[in-house]
Parts: C-alpha cells; sequence; structure tokens
C-alpha cells in the first residue's frame, strides 16, 4: 500500500468528491464547511458547491487529499484559525487557546470506509502540518476526540470527525487544554 498526499486543487475536485463517498452526492451535507462563516460566499443549501467554489479559487488549497494507489482516501481541512469562525466564536476554545494569528487549524477528517485503521487519518495529519509549516504557520492545532474518554459503547463512525487524540499525539501534537471531559485542544508549535 502507497499512500500519498497532495492539495485539494480544481484539477483533484472528482478526488474529493470520491473520498466522501455516498455523501459525494448529497449537497447538504457537512462538505467540511462547519467551521467557516456561512455568510462567505456559501450556499446553505449546497456546500458541495461551496466548496468546490472554496477550492476552485483559494490561493491555498483548503484541504488535502490522501491516495492509497492511486485511490482517492482521504480527506482533511487545514488553514489559518484566524480564517474559521466556528472555532474563533467557540467561547470555550477561545478561554483556552493562545493569542496566536499565524496558527492554523486541522477542522476534519473524511476517510473512506474501505480505507480506515490503515494510517491514513495520521498520514492526513502529518501532511497538514507540513502544508501548514510551508505557508508560513508558527503551530497548527485541532479539537479531536479522546475516544478512551467517551461514555458510548459503541461509537460513531463519523462521530470523530475531527480527529482522535490518539492521532494528533502520534503526530507530535501536545494537550494544552480541555472543553469538554472528551474533547482536548492540542496543539504543534512549529
Amino acid at each position: 500500500m502507497t499512500t500519498t498526499i497532495l492539495p485539494a486543487t480544481p484539477q483533484r475536485w472528482d478526488d474529493v468528491v470520491a473520498v466522501f463517498g455516498r455523501r459525494g452526492n448529497d449537497p447538504g451535507w457537512c462538505w467540511c464547511r462547519r467551521f467557516l462563516d456561512p455568510s462567505e460566499g456559501t450556499d446553505a443549501l449546497d456546500n458541495r458547491a461551496s466548496l468546490r467554489r472554496e477550492v476552485t479559487t483559494a490561493k491555498v488549497p483548503p484541504g488535502l487529499i490522501a491516495y492509497v494507489d492511486d485511490t482517492p482516501a482521504g480527506w482533511t481541512r487545514v488553514m489559518p484559525r484566524h480564517s474559521l469562525a466556528g472555532v474563533l466564536a467557540n467561547r470555550a476554545l477561545r478561554r483556552v487557546l493562545p493569542d496566536d494569528p499565524e496558527a492554523w487549524w486541522v477542522t476534519c477528517f473524511a476517510v473512506d470506509q474501505r480505507h480506515r485503521h490503515r494510517g491514513i487519518a495520521t498520514s492526513l495529519l502529518g501532511a497538514a502540518v507540513a502544508h501548514a509549516r510551508s505557508h508560513g504557520a508558527t503551530a497548527v492545532e485541532g479539537h479531536p476526540v479522546d475516544t478512551d474518554a467517551l461514555r458510548a459503547a459503541q461509537v460513531s463512525g463519523s462521530a470523530p470527525f475531527t480527529g482522535t487524540m490518539r492521532t494528533f499525539l502520534d503526530v507530535g501534537f501536545s494537550e494544552i487544554a480541555r472543553t469538554y471531559p472528551s474533547r482536548p485542544v492540542m496543539r504543534l508549535e512549529l
């Protein structure tokens, strides 16, 4: 198995859609836009078109695509924290995040079911750190799920869409705070 990570560019749009699998046909699904300001060029009824517009017009690709043997297998969004209204507006996060205008944030992961539990999210996170660093980030942060602290006996496959604490630890992130017993805030200084 060979894993390659590439930026989400307009030429790779069909690969972004493929990663989202059956949800790739649902324009109302999240499409990794949850933390963005809904007034910024989006259509609340068509998140797919909004993400496509973003990928097409962004000066810096807003996300990365993982390929396993040339097949689209995963996606992550990574971008400057100051661009994410949903992160900035979160009171619990505001209380614990350091003032750092050059920090970047990893908002979400989508990994095709056929490729889960193979290290794709870890590869994506490592590439997200490199992507952020190459664009001047001072740190990369995220708000994953600590699956060991969850109370449910079985967790939905989509529940850890922000990543898992274990993945962040594997890439070298440190916990700086918690907003909830199962929600650490992770940071990697660059």
